[in-house]
């Protein structure tokens, strides 16, 4: 008996997936499977193709090998584009030459670029991005330019804008609509990924219709917007959606939608039964499926479909009947997730929404007229509700009490107010929407054998594709494993085998210094961003040393590299030390000189201290200079650690005042100044029970009494505050510090990565009865351990700013363009109570406006 011959035009992420499905199935001797490509190479990730610009190579990228193919028994045709399809005789042509019979066809042509019919479109250095060799000519046309504009602000056009920043390119994107990414987010939304794309340094350009592009002045080009504006560049990217590779279905007399796209039905078969299409150039109803996890079930789907015809004659056991479209991703390192009815269209709708200005973050929930169901959800800034959400929407079940809860933080932002747990999971409900894979098959999948991850990834091919599911997989596996009564893991990465505590204990017994040193002797890989930082945070709660090391910047985020708060406009603050809350009149008159000479609107914050806002990136160590010439010293607001102690007057001047709780506080901040921890740490200190400095807020609190220090530990302020815990009462000065320095080493040991002290007490084995009995006590026999650790960091101590001001290269990195000395000139401001402060949207457009006026001649 002859093999069935299946053909596969195009050789992308979707047409890979069908043959891999065959290639796999229980008929794969029976069928010959080939695929033609017009590219160069076989099938790679377009969903990771901003990687080329971090150092990935094509290699990197790559789905499969020439070897892999030839394994599976695959026969593949590069640079061969198919030309002519005889449906008649099943017959193809490729440009080749090459005739190739068929009994069933696949159509994966994919998409292509939609480029506005914009004069001047086709010049050089206008470009696309879609494919690796896009890539490389974007790579080469950087390289002989300084700036770059991306015309589109959609999913594409942000992925493409951080391609150009990669680049090292002073980056804009226009956008036709009034806000990002129009299709997945509401108005909020839109305005806070804006906000927070500016601040990383890519300016944004919305309701710009780009007329013409022609020769610019200062730039090898100009875009001419409808409005009158311009912007100037040397190279444009197109990336403003996509259209169906339809082509060739339309030369064979193919049924296409009246925009284009090959018509299909639930079986992606088109208008002729033996021609199957998939992926972004299939049409079902009336619908074009842009994302890789609609196109990987059509595959299935086709691929199900063809085995039922040709080969089991049974009834087929897929459909395909339309794909959720909801999404999670990183828009330039942006957490952005959209879910189901986003704007809240569906009739009789009610919406939730969480906005917190202060930590950039917006959730939106629109839920069902009686507030049951969840239709749809829009997050920026923080997407870790994101499984939870999708499960009860894709299920339609019950939301768990009040909806608010779902967006709204438990503690200080730090978790998500209440979780649906996996069990409530059904075991159909689908986990990975790229693989299709149900809570049911990752069970079985345990119950098989599997207890990693990476297990459960070779086994379902869960957490593969997109990779947006990984945390969800995780939460099931554990799951099942604890029904199974398994022991579950708490491992930081995929690239280290312990939780932070045992990374902690490891770096701490062994003396590691460095990253590299345990990635070698402990982990795989090349490390992430959460095994980076954190790893880098505790060799600094360890050992003190400069953060801006060769060997540690690679570990630090944004904050911490720049030594400063960035801002939403992309500008930074100036916090300098202010010890207990006490200041010089001296040196409030340079903050006062600073504040005017830079023009940085200033605050008094509720930590006492002065924050100077507005400063650039290449004013820092101009005014850091300044400020240690002063006295001054780093505040480290930047960074999690010791932020600030707050006190009251105390027994200096207040005449209810018990002790000096000034002096204590200032001697508190100068010992504790610098330790870095799994997040930042604030102090209070009250000369009495009125309790002025608040103490019982914060995650130290000491409070004077007659009897001596009453200390508490682990409170904390914000959005759900926690009173902190009484520790000890009357103690001395000593009995205080050395209390609190070894509260303070035993959470850098033992805290989860980025867990605040009160969440870590609330999570201790023991809770405080035991944290007392090892601090108090001794019980574990460390008390020692503990008190030499921190005498250490102590005596290491170094003012961050002042190292980098004396080390001339570190002084590089503090410029806005790698290849310009040129200053962000889209900064906008007005004046306000005396003070500039960033211009809102509206403002901006008013100023903008005002600035393209031509002037008006004299006596006009």
């Amino acid at each position: 008996m002859s093999k069935k011959r299946i053909l596969v035009v195009g050789n992308g992420m979707v047409g890979h997936q069908f043959l891999t499905t065959l290639a796999s199935s229980d008929i794969a001797d029976q069928c010959e499977l080939i695929t033609f490509s017009e590219e160069p190479r076989l099938a790679y990730d377009r969903v990771q193709l901003s990687k080329y610009f971090c150092g990935a190579s094509a290699d990197d990228l790559a789905l499969t090998t020439a070897a892999d193919y030839q394994q599976q028994q695959i026969h593949f045709h590069l640079n061969d584009r198919v030309t002519g399809i005889n449906p008649r005789q099943k017959t193809i042509i490729t440009a080749s030459g090459r005739t190739e019979g068929y009994d069933k066809l696949i159509l994966a042509t994919g998409s292509y670029p939609f480029v506005p019919p914009v004069p001047g479109k086709d010049q050089p250095h206008c470009l696309v991005y879609r494919t690796i060799e896009d890539l490389e000519a974007i790579s080469a046309s950087a390289a002989v330019s300084k700036t770059g504009v991306v015309i589109g602000g959609g999913l594409l056009g942000l992925e493409a804008a951080n391609a150009l920043k990669q680049a090292g390119l002073e980056t804009h994107v226009v956008e036709f609509a009034p806000r990002l990414m129009a299709v997945q987010l509401d108005e909020g939304g839109g305005r806070l990924l804006r906000e927070k794309i500016e601040a990383l340094g890519v300016q944004v350009h919305t309701g710009k219709n780009t007329k013409e592009i022609v020769a610019g002045e200062e730039c090898r080009y100009r875009l001419n917007f409808a409005d009158g504006s311009f912007l100037e560049t040397d190279m444009v990217l197109f990336s403003a959606g996509i259209r169906p590779q339809d082509a060739l279905a339309r030369e064979t007399g193919l049924t296409l939608g009246e925009r284009g796209g090959i018509v299909i039905n639930d079986y992606c078969q088109t208008s002729d039964d033996d021609i199957y299409a998939i992926g972004e150039c299939a049409l079902w109803d009336n619908k074009i499926y842009g994302l890789v996890a609609p196109g990987y079930q059509m595959a299935r789907v086709a691929a199900g479909h063809i085995v039922s015809q040709l080969f089991t004659h049974a009834e087929p056991a897929l459909v395909f009947n339309g794909a959720d479209m909801s999404t999670k991703l990183k828009l330039l390192g942006v957490e952005v997730g959209s879910l189901g009815d986003a704007h809240g269209h569906t009739a009789g709708a009610r919406s939730f929404v969480f906005h917190d200005e202060l930590e950039g973050v917006y959730k939106r929930l629109n839920v069902s007229a009686d507030g049951k169901k969840l239709l749809g959800a829009v997050l920026v800034g923080d997407t870790s509700a994101y499984g939870t959400l999708l499960q009860l929407m894709l299920n339609n079940m019950d939301i768990p009490g009040s909806p608010a809860s779902l967006i709204v933080p438990a503690s200080n932002g730090d978790d998500a107010g209440i979780g649906l747990g996996v069990a409530a999971l059904p075991a159909t409900a689908q986990i990975c929407s790229c693989y299709d894979v149900s809570k049911g098959a990752i069970g079985e999948a345990v119950r098989s054998g599997c207890c990693k991850v990476v297990d459960i990834k070779d086994a379902t091919k869960a957490a593969t594709g997109c990779g947006g599911c990984a945390a969800l997989v995780k939460q099931v596996m554990d799951a099942e494993l604890t029904a199974l009564g398994v022991v579950v893991t708490n491992h930081i990465c995929e690239h280290f085998a312990f939780s932070r505590a045992e990374l902690a204990d490891i770096i701490r017994v062994k003396g590691y210094k460095t990253f590299s040193a345990v990635l070698e002797d402990h982990g795989s890989g090349h490390g992430c961003e959460i095994c980076k930082p954190t790893i880098g945070s505790i060799l600094a709660s360890y050992h003190n040393e400069y953060i801006l090391k060769d060997e540690h910047i690679g570990l630090q985020d944004t904050n911490d590299i720049f030594l400063g708060n960035m801002q939403k406009d992309g500008t930074y603050s100036i916090v300098p030390r202010v010890a207990g809350g006490e200041i010089t009149p001296e040196k409030l008159i340079v903050l006062g000189e600073i504040a005017r000479d830079y023009d940085l609107y200033t605050k008094i914050t509720g930590g006492q201290r002065i924050d100077l806002f507005g400063a650039q990136l290449h004013e820092l160590p101009e005014i850091w200079q300044r400020l240690i010439d002063a006295g001054f010293e780093t505040g480290h607001a930047y960074g999690k650690s010791l932020r600030t102690v707050k006190s009251c007057v105390g027994s200096t001047w207040c005449r209810y005042g018990v002790l000096d709780s000034v002096s204590m506080a200032i001697a508190l901040e100068n010992r504790y100044k610098g330790l870095r921890a799994p997040h930042k740490i604030k102090f209070g200190v009250s000369g009495c029970t009125r309790e002025c400095a608040e103490a019982q807020s914060k995650d130290i609190g000491v409070i004077a009494t007659e009897q001596g220090w009453n200390l508490y530990v682990c409170g904390n302020g914000g959005m759900r505050p926690r009173h902190a815990d009484l520790f000890a009462t009357g103690l001395n000065n000593e009995q205080l510090i050395q209390a609190i320095d070894r509260v303070l080493m035993f959470y850098v040991r033992t805290a989860d990565r980025l867990q605040r002290t009160s969440v870590w007490l609330e999570n201790l084995e023991g809770g405080l009865p035991y944290l007392q009995d090892v601090v108090l006590n001794d019980r574990l026999g460390i008390a020692s351990e503990l008190d030499n650790a921190m005498t250490h960091l102590v005596a290491t101590y170094q003012c961050e700013w002042k190292t980098t001001l004396a080390t001339p290269e570190k002084l590089l990195r503090f410029r806005h363009f790698i290849n310009s000395d040129a200053t962000d000139s889209q900064l906008l401001y007005v004046r306000e109570r005396g003070q500039r402060r960033p211009a809102t949207e509206d403002e901006r457009i008013e100023l903008l406006n005002l600035d393209n006026q031509p002037e008006t001649q004299a006596g006009a």
